[in-house]
């Protein structure tokens, strides 16, 4: 039960690190990166009415994700705790290579609201970077706490 305690724990943090990441880099002008309101107007159809729904799915979902970094990460079985932390930094490079394909691809071509249809290279490397940190923190606590699945 301390095991799925801290692997939640840990999806919270690090949903909280990458939102924080791409709410820089869109706040900074380098990319359109508001992705929690993006995720919140796929159901609501309003960017006013997003924040609230958006920022409640980007956390569940990433609650849920963590649990299969923390499975990967007892896979691979790093031995110490800055190899904990570059499996999940690893784990979110890749996570965010597929999402930012699929993004691309997929996500903005079919989003209701234009303003989230216009997506390239910069979008992006925004969620690649978001993805990236996002396993580092989730690798950080699974390494700090030595939380394991098996």
């Amino acid at each position: 039960m301390v095991t799925v305690i801290l692997t939640i724990i840990a999806g919270l943090l690090g949903t909280a690190g990458m939102t924080l990441v791409m709410w820089l880099i869109h706040r900074l002008g380098i990319a359109k990166a508001d992705m929690v309101r993006a995720i919140g107007s796929m159901f609501t159809s309003s960017i006013e009415d997003a924040l609230a729904p958006g920022i409640i799915i980007h956390f569940i979902v990433g609650s849920i994700i963590a649990f299969f970094y923390v499975i990967l990460i007892s896979l691979f079985g790093p031995t110490s705790v800055a190899a904990t932390i570059g499996t999940g930094a690893m784990i979110g490079l890749f996570h965010g290579v597929s999402f930012s394909f699929l993004l691309i691809v997929t996500v903005a071509e079919h989003h209701p609201l234009e303003q989230f249809r216009d997506t390239g290279f910069e979008v992006a490397i925004a969620h690649l970077v978001g993805h990236i940190i996002y396993g580092l923190v989730v690798g950080t606590v699974v390494g700090i706490t030595g939380i394991r699945f098996f």
